[in-house]
């Protein structure tokens, strides 16, 4: 019976254990969006985790819209992460940089007035805070031509390329949580009529195209991709996830990834991101080959059985990791886990950042 603590392979990595620190954006990396000593402090200390996916990343200015959030698109922002990664390794970690495009969700006046991308004219619900830390509606973004498609695909390969340079691990692609890649693959947001529209074959065409020119400049072994078949959020929707996502999933077979992670809150658990859909993901695990790595709220009685269920190759830990830095060290003596403080997720400083202690007990 496969175990939380079991070693596994993943693309060219063993893993020590199956605990896998989550994408959480914490705003930390200012203005710039340069990786500075306290987030390279913060991933360190949490370096015995299988494996970290850092915070979502920008891989242009474009598709950077998130107070704080860090980039990997400049000489400065890939000088920090080569720091970080250096003192994850370090510490005897392994990590992954987590690459997104906001797409519709950058807001225009992060873009000098221009309306964001997005596959089609189709306005996020709600408000979000610009890198001016004002809430403002999210505007009508614009549809996108075939040169912002190649661009876009350029920049996310160079964004990987650039990772690899600083010691990176590897790459996850974000497509999830309504940004572009994830606008793509619904037809909530996609009414597109051509190659990138339609179909659930064509709405996966442009994550396919990054997967594929990311993968040829990298390896895939060295690339895993994100989704979240039944977020809601920003409004977004599916009117078939089970068909849109499993689909997607066996499109990317073909590449031998690193790994599949899904996010997906359990009907009815509380979880921020739950809805009321019933879940794909045991459709998309029968859909797709390689590693599957399963986030949503999970504590390690729930990630304990959903790996020994086959229902998960790992499981992903967002929110705990926050507040336990020894998260793998609690999880293994079955200590109690610290509580996190909301009021400082996103907030600037140590506080509630680095300075949540370890445990007494030695792992």
């Amino acid at each position: 019976m496969t175990r939380l603590f079991d070693p596994i392979r993943v693309g060219r990595l063993t893993l020590p254990n199956r605990i896998i620190m989550a994408p959480l954006t914490r705003g930390r990396t200012g203005a710039a969006g340069v990786p500075g000593a306290l987030v390279t402090e913060y991933y360190a200390q949490r370096a015995a985790a299988g494996l970290l996916i850092t915070e979502a990343t920008a891989v242009s200015r474009e598709g950077d819209g998130w107070p704080g959030a860090p980039g990997f698109y400049t000489r400065a922002q890939a000088f920090g992460w080569h720091k970080v990664a250096d003192a994850v390794h370090a510490a005897g970690g392994r990590i992954f940089v987590q690459l997104w495009h906001m797409g519709r969700a950058v807001l225009p006046r992060d873009l000098d007035g221009a309306r964001p991308l997005a596959p089609s004219e189709i306005a996020a619900t709600g408000e979000h805070r610009g890198k001016d830390g004002i809430r403002r509606p999210f505007a009508v973004p614009r549809a996108m031509t075939q040169d912002d498609i190649d661009r876009s695909v350029a920049d996310f390969t160079r964004a990987a390329e650039r990772a690899m340079e600083a010691g990176l691990d590897g790459v996850e692609i974000h497509a999830a949580n309504s940004f572009l890649i994830d606008t793509f693959l619904r037809d909530g947001t996609n009414q597109r009529i051509d190659a990138y529209g339609g179909t659930p074959e064509n709405r996966a065409r442009f994550l396919l195209d990054i997967v594929e020119a990311v993968s040829r400049k990298i390896g895939a072994d060295r690339v895993g991709v994100r989704i979240s078949p039944t977020n809601a959020v920003y409004g977004i929707s599916d009117s078939a996830p089970e068909t849109t996502f499993p689909t997607a999933a066996r499109m990317l077979n073909r590449f031998g990834l690193a790994y599949l992670h899904i996010l997906e809150p359990e009907p009815g658990s509380g979880h921020p991101l739950a809805t009321d859909l019933t879940p794909a993901a045991p459709l998309i695990r029968a859909a797709f080959d390689g590693p599957l790595i399963l986030n949503g709220g999970y504590d390690r009685n729930r990630a304990e059985a959903a790996i020994s269920a086959s229902a998960a190759d790992a499981v992903a830990f967002g929110t705990p990791f926050i507040s336990n830095p020894d998260l793998v060290n609690r999880f293994s003596h079955r200590l109690p886990l610290a509580a996190p403080d909301p009021d400082t997720f996103y907030t600037p400083g140590a506080a509630g950042y680095t300075d949540y202690p370890t445990h007494s007990v030695a792992a």
